[in-house]
Formats: C-alpha cells, sequence, structure tokens
C-alpha cells in the first residue's frame, strides 16, 4: 500500500507538471516573457510574498533568483502589514504567490503597489482572482489535481509553483548572460564554490612552473622534473610557446644508452592538455578524469603561466 501510495503522488505531480508544459503555447509562454521584461528592466529588487505554503515556496524562489543574479528578497505578507511594506521602493518588482489567487493576507502588499505604482508579477491558477486581475503580468498556472488523497494539503500545486519559479530564474539568468563564473561569487562556500573556482587561484606559477627549452637535453628535463615534483615538465619554444610536455611516461619509452643526451624534442609529447586561466576548477577536474591525467597546464595564448596538479584540487575541497 505504501509504495502505491508513493507511486500515485508521484504520479499526480508529474501530471501537474505536464499540464504546466502544456498550457505554455496557450499564452503561459508569453507571460513568463512578460514577467522577465518587467524584472529585467526594473533597476531595484524583486520582493517575493506568499502565506502558507506559497510563501514557503516563495522563499525558495527568492533565494534562487538572489543566487542567480536577480536581487531578491522574501517578504512575509503578515509582517508587511506591520511595517515591513517600507522597504518596498518603486523600483523594485512585487511577486506574489497564492494558488487561489484570493489569499487575504497579500491584499495590504497589493494594494500598496497599486497606490504606488510598483510593477506586480503574480503567480496563481486563477487569472480572474483579485491577485489575477490586480497584476501587471499575471502567470496562471493550470488547475491540477492535488497528491494529497483528501485533495487539500497543497502538493501538486506548491510543486508547480516551484517550478514556475525555477523557470523564470533560468529564463532571467539567461536574459542576462549571467555567467559560471558570475555564479562563483555568489557561491563561495563549500564544494560548490571550490568548483567555481578559477584555475588561476590554484595554479603554481613562476619558479613553481615547471618548464624547459625545447633545445634541452633529457638529462636537464629530469633535473627539472625532479626539482618541482610535478612529474610533468612543459616543453616551449625560443618565442616562450608551449609546444610540448614531457613526462615519466616519455623518459621510460625513451630509455636506452646515452638517451640523457638526447634533446628533449626528441621524446615530448606535442599535445599538452591546457587551460586558460578563466577555466573553472571543475573544468580542470573533469578534464583530468577524461584523460586519466594529473596534471594541466595553464596557458594565455600560446604561453604557459601555471600548471595545476589534482592534489591542488583536492586541497581546495573540489574532488
Amino acid at each position: 500500500m505504501s509504495v502505491e501510495s508513493v507511486a500515485r503522488t508521484i504520479a499526480l505531480e508529474q501530471q501537474g507538471l505536464a499540464a504546466l508544459a502544456a498550457a505554455l503555447p496557450d499564452g503561459l509562454a508569453h507571460a513568463f516573457a512578460q514577467a522577465a521584461a518587467v524584472i529585467g528592466n526594473a533597476t531595484g529588487t524583486v520582493i517575493v510574498s506568499g502565506m502558507g505554503k506559497s510563501g514557503h515556496v516563495g522563499r525558495k524562489i527568492a533565494a534562487t533568483l538572489a543566487s542567480t543574479g536577480t536581487p531578491s528578497h522574501f517578504v512575509h505578507p503578515a509582517e508587511a502589514s506591520h511595517g515591513d511594506l517600507g522597504v518596498i521602493r518603486r523600483s523594485d518588482v512585487v511577486l506574489a504567490l497564492s494558488w487561489s489567487g484570493e489569499t487575504a493576507e497579500l491584499a495590504d502588499i497589493v494594494a500598496y503597489t497599486r497606490r504606488f505604482s510598483v510593477p506586480l508579477v503574480a503567480i496563481t491558477s486563477r487569472a480572474e482572482s483579485a491577485l489575477g486581475l490586480a497584476a501587471d503580468v499575471c502567470l496562471a498556472l493550470p488547475v491540477a489535481q492535488e497528491a494529497c488523497p483528501n485533495g487539500l494539503a497543497p502538493t501538486t500545486s506548491t510543486t508547480m509553483q516551484m517550478v514556475a519559479g525555477d523557470a523564470l530564474a533560468v529564463l532571467l539568468l539567461e536574459q542576462r548572460g549571467f555567467s559560471a563564473g558570475d555564479f562563483g561569487r555568489f557561491h563561495p562556500g563549500g564544494k560548490l564554490g571550490a568548483q567555481l573556482l578559477q584555475v588561476s587561484a590554484l595554479m603554481h606559477t613562476g619558479d613553481a612552473l615547471p618548464a624547459i627549452s625545447e633545445d634541452a637535453t633529457l638529462a636537464e628535463g629530469i633535473v627539472e622534473m625532479t626539482s618541482k615534483r610535478f612529474g610533468i615538465a612543459g616543453v616551449v619554444d625560443a618565442a616562450g610557446n608551449l609546444v610540448g610536455a614531457l613526462t615519466d611516461g616519455d623518459l621510460r619509452r625513451s630509455f636506452r644508452a646515452g638517451f640523457v643526451d638526447r634533446p628533449v624534442r626528441d621524446a615530448m609529447g606535442r599535445r599538452p592538455y591546457t587551460l586558460p586561466p578563466e577555466a573553472l576548477a571543475g573544468a580542470a577536474l573533469a578534464l583530468m578524469n577524461e584523460a586519466r591525467i594529473t596534471c594541466v597546464f595553464v596557458v594565455q595564448g600560446a604561453r604557459p603561466v601555471g600548471l595545476v596538479h589534482i592534489h591542488d584540487l583536492l586541497r581546495a575541497g573540489i574532488v
């Protein structure tokens, strides 16, 4: 019985999302575009508000907007009626959530937006509701069956609201050209923050960078590799451009009597793995895993400016 209940809940919520997708060609997609335009043109903050479960969803939407480049915070509608309306400015946009569109606690915040010409975007299931009719833009979500067997507890409806908020946040993200590097500035902590570090923050530079001339001998290459302790040395031409890499494997393959007197160019690999300084540490890890290597050279143009080792990623908490 419990498995059937879980399966039924998931199926009903999936049906809600399917209905949401089906409503896009019938005007919902245009409403999303209008909402993104209103928010994108605003110079202030997105003020998200909602009561009950819609309020909990609103808090998450506000957090997602803020973390993806759209300044936003949540204002509880009851608190708004007791002074917090003061945080709303004419330059802001209010995003109000109410599945019925008749939530009494939202009345004051809605009236405030109308009085002071603050743009109002609504997420509701009833375009003809008080909230839907008052809004400048109404994201009218299709009605769907709640997963609650009594049809009372917000379940499918909150899932649909959450997805609508995510869709709006991603639309705004793409509209702004918000990059992974931008994302990293708002997520400096934890493993995610570590993955969003640029390799320039982790690389070894200057005297710590193992590099030798292509005219050097393998004996000199061995000394450079041993002294820098990375098991690799970049090979540069007369102009200082990276033209190859000498590895422990290259040395083993070249081993024979007198091999140390041979030039590095005869033994080096000619396709070293490289990344630009602005590449993310997560991309460095992906490259190392895919190529089964432990080091990546960081190049500015064709010139080597650093080296990132797998141990650097470990220390940063990326792996």
